[in-house]
């Protein structure tokens, strides 16, 4: 049996809805992203949503929105994946990383404590899935001796008054905080549609505006919308309405619009979504927690809570006692008997690139204590139960047989 770590879900519906954007003649941003930013915006239930063309670049753009820039801080968790802090980089803006707790989620207490006068935003990831403790971050934000510290330096960070809350869940689309989906929870989130994710579009990204007044969400879309094509008045739909050519570059922009061809993919798995997708990650999620949770070898990872909700991305299996070596050759051994297995994620002070910028992983403890044992397991729409069995079979055999437990 081979079974592979997360292939997309692509079915007829996809490759029919995919084929008629191709017949359409549109296949760059058009009445599907549209389409697709409206529908996802009523899935979140918030006013509006830009469609790009991924989660990095939807968090660059925000980062760009609102000022950060050279001399600027930004508080992200070292235990992620590198987007979540080379957007920070390549604003000019310094990545504060602070540790993680035993869920994977930034440390709120060391959020509090690396804020400084320069902390310009606050970049919280929801790992794998499992929201995080946005009411804390919130509290942090708005105490007034915090709020004293912020040091706006344009008319966005004036208006917000404080740090902004800016959420990577490229993880968790469709879990809940407190009977709010995400996407209504942070100041500003980013999904993102990659092929790895719950819902794909292939490539592609989506940034949910969630501003408090006085912000009008309404020209913060316009104005991200722009950003997004060259800084360009309009897009190539609106320049198609008679006589509509003459367009102006309002700012020197980006390129990073979603295409219908994404939108498409996007679409037709939005409508199933809460009824077909996410419900049978669900029972993937419960069947490997039955299997592990009673085991003393294993940890099982927290998908629900009294206040929380997983999308149920990513099931980060952690076995007690091993070491990151033993854990490396567990995976390979899964690998060898047809179990792809992988690892969310080498925390970034590991990283080459990161440490060239001084980060060291010992200042991050239990980044590393979770990341050393860690294990994903395949989660995917199409893994039959037949599968779900041989994942744990194979994981039980190759822990007992790589360390004698």
């Amino acid at each position: 049996m081979n079974i592979p770590f997360s292939p997309p879900h692509i079915d007829n519906a996809i490759i029919d809805e995919v084929a008629a954007a191709l017949r359409s003649g549109w296949i760059t941003t058009g009445p599907r992203t549209k389409l697709f930013e409206k529908k996802l915006a009523e899935y979140c239930n918030i006013q509006h949503v830009v469609c790009v063309n991924s989660a990095s670049a939807g968090l660059e753009l925000t980062l760009r929105w609102f000022g950060i820039g050279e001399g600027d801080e930004v508080i992200v968790p070292a235990y992620t994946y590198t987007a979540t802090a080379e957007v920070v980089i390549h604003c000019g803006a310094k990545p504060v990383m602070v540790d993680v707790d035993d869920n994977f989620l930034i440390n709120t207490d060391q959020v509090r404590r690396a804020i400084t006068p320069r902390t310009k935003v606050i970049l919280p990831v929801d790992i794998v899935g499992l929201p995080c403790d946005y009411d804390q971050l919130f509290d942090i934000v708005n105490d007034p001796a915090v709020k004293s510290q912020f040091q706006p330096a344009n008319d966005q960070q004036c208006s917000l008054g404080r740090i902004l809350i800016l959420s990577d869940a490229a993880h968790s689309l469709g879990a809940y905080y407190k009977g709010k989906r995400t996407g209504a929870v942070a100041d500003i989130t980013v999904f993102s549609f990659h092929a790895v994710k719950n819902l794909t579009t292939a490539e592609g990204g989506a940034i949910c505006l969630n501003l408090p007044t006085p912000f009008n969400t309404e020209d913060v879309y316009k104005e991200l919308c722009i950003s997004s094509l060259h800084g360009q008045s309009k897009d190539a739909l609106a320049k198609t309405k008679a006589g509509g050519w003459r367009y102006d570059v309002t700012s020197v922009g980006y390129k990073c619009n979603m295409t219908d061809v994404a939108a498409a993919m996007g679409l037709v798995e939005l409508t199933r979504y809460d009824q077909m997708i996410l419900p049978r990650r669900r029972e993937i999620f419960d069947a490997y927690n039955q299997a592990f949770s009673g085991d003393a070898r294993f940890k099982v990872p927290t998908y629900e809570t009294p206040d929380k909700r997983s999308s149920y991305h990513v099931f980060t299996l952690r076995v007690n006692g091993v070491t990151e070596s033993q854990r490396d050759e567990i995976i390979f051994k899964m690998a060898q008997q047809g179990v792809a297995a992988n690892v969310h994620f080498i925390p970034l002070p590991m990283l080459t690139a990161y440490k060239s910028f001084g980060y060291n992983i010992a200042d991050y403890p239990n980044a590393y204590s979770q990341y050393a044992c860690e294990i994903s397991l395949p989660v995917y729409f199409n893994l039959t139960d037949e599968q779900v069995a041989e994942v744990i079979r194979v994981t039980k055999a190759m822990v007992s047989e790589v360390c004698g437990l």
